[in-house]
């Protein structure tokens, strides 16, 4: 995988139209990953807010729930690794595999939040989400130098939040949601024109593992995004 990403644009490809097709359909297998991922979360999280024994099995004991946070955090660190070793079956299991955990953890946004908020904040999270996905697809500026900075603004938004478990500030914790909304918007054009570039360069046998591979980056800042929305238009349960 060539991780030299240039101009968006077609001259990204030298002009060349088999390129520009390899990558609308590379971006097409990958958003249709993504797609499945997010039903698949969707669906999970349903079903353990409303069956009372998964609810008191997951979040009534603190060794079951963040034995499935550190699952998840496995997951995403080796999956790059896993993807190159083991066969597209595997790969595409794991995702699913991902997917379903993280729905188990998410089933708590139904038991704080009125289900109207939920929706409509997904449908919020959608538009932002697509607006920007395009917005990275067509765009000949090179997102790099923002995308480098908001990945490393990730990484004081989770310092930021551990602290303000301890602080417990109404204020730091919307400083740190605006803050999180316009980290994710950016990373998600970014990694929108990465994919691009990838999808243009991959070999029809590498296309199916990387797509898997895009699929779960570009669903991490779709869940993240949406999170983060939620905490401004969410309607808590009285």
């Amino acid at each position: 995988m060539n991780n030299s990403y240039g101009s968006a644009d077609s001259s990204l490809y030298g002009g060349n139209a088999a390129a520009m097709d390899a990558a609308r359909t590379f971006l097409a297998r990958v958003f249709g990953w993504m797609t499945l991922g997010l039903a698949a979360t969707a669906g999970v999280s349903w079903w353990v807010a409303n069956t009372p024994e998964a609810l008191q099995f997951i979040f009534g004991s603190k060794v079951v729930f963040f034995g499935l946070i550190i699952a998840q955090v496995a997951i995403v660190l080796l999956f790059g690794a896993a993807a190159r070793r083991m066969p597209l079956g595997g790969v595409a299991a794991l995702f699913l595999a991902y997917s379903a955990l993280m729905g188990a953890t998410l089933a708590s946004v139904f038991i704080v939040y009125e289900l109207g908020s939920v929706v409509s904040t997904f449908f919020i999270t959608a538009g932002t989400f697509g607006g920007m996905a395009a917005f990275g697809y067509i765009t000949k500026s090179d997102l790099s130098k923002a995308g480098a900075i908001a990945g490393m603004a990730v990484i004081g938004l989770v310092i930021a939040g551990v602290v303000n478990m301890f602080m417990k500030s109404s204020t730091m914790d919307m400083v740190i949601s605006f803050v999180g909304v316009l980290v994710f918007v950016v990373l998600t054009a970014w990694d929108v024109q990465k994919l691009k570039a990838i999808g243009s360069e991959a070999t029809p046998e590498e296309s199916g593992k990387y797509a898997l591979v895009g699929a779960l980056t570009l669903y991490m800042d779709f869940i993240n995004l949406f999170l983060f929305l939620l905490r401004f238009f969410g309607n808590r349960r009285d």
